[in-house]
């Protein structure tokens, strides 16, 4: 793997929708939902609204359940569920850019030129959207594709060399078309990222470390010294 490249000053903050992944069974922690386990406080869901703060709007694929929990930086925010639910992240992007197309077109909206992907289990990752905003802000990949010089989609990755697909900023038209063109019997149901995007083309972009550390088990979440919620949340 080629080695990730250094975000250069940012020049401009490009425009963009949000997709949050909200919706796993989260097996290895017994069942308790991730997006509403706490770090300082706070829920891992909001932590990752407010790291998508700045965009136009936000799609979160989970359970009704989490409406509740939206709070001030989910207002406003589109809550979807993927079909059928539990059905993997795949499914969940492919539900909320749905109802992201829709809403755009209903308000009569140019979609973004890009769509930033979030699973909502990083504590740290207001630091990584930070620096993948700054890339696709800075040295041209803000505006459109020119010959020659194709515009690619840009995945976080940390220090231990792995790109992450559920920490990116997506062209948005790269996204619809691993959505819309995907053809399988079984859909997206149960498909992994790595499949769904096996034809989309992209840059990896260096992150902080740990900004893309995330919590899937009980060791993960003394790690990071992320805590379930009060008893009514889990």
């Amino acid at each position: 793997m080629p080695a990730p490249r250094a975000v250069p000053p940012c020049r401009s903050v490009p425009g963009f929708n949000a997709i949050i992944l909200a919706g796993g069974r989260s097996s290895r922690l017994g069942g308790t939902p991730k997006a509403l386990f706490r770090s300082s406080g706070r829920t891992l869901l909001d932590i990752t609204l407010t790291a998508a703060a700045a965009a136009s709007t936000v799609a979160v694929a989970g359970p009704e359940s989490l409406a509740a929990a939206l709070g001030d930086a989910g207002a406003g925010a589109l809550l979807v569920r993927e079909d059928p639910p539990f059905s993997g992240p795949a499914a969940g992007v492919a539900a909320a850019w749905a109802a992201l197309a829709a809403h755009d077109a209903a308000h009569r909206r140019i979609p973004p030129e890009w769509t930033l992907v979030l699973a909502c289990d990083m504590p740290f990752v207001s630091a990584a959207v930070t620096a993948l905003l700054a890339a696709a802000g800075s040295d041209g990949s803000a505006g459109p594709a020119a010959p020659g010089r194709p515009v690619r989609s840009l995945l976080a990755v940390d220090g231990s060399g792995r790109a992450q697909p559920l920490a990116a900023l997506y062209r948005s038209a790269d996204l619809r078309d691993a959505v819309e063109q995907y053809d399988r019997p079984a859909g997206l149901e149960n498909l992994s990222m790595k499949r769904l995007l096996a034809r989309v083309q992209w840059r990896d972009v260096a992150v902080p470390a740990h900004s893309t550390a995330d919590v899937d088990t009980w060791d993960d979440a003394r790690r990071w010294s992320v805590e379930p919620g009060p008893p009514q949340d889990r």
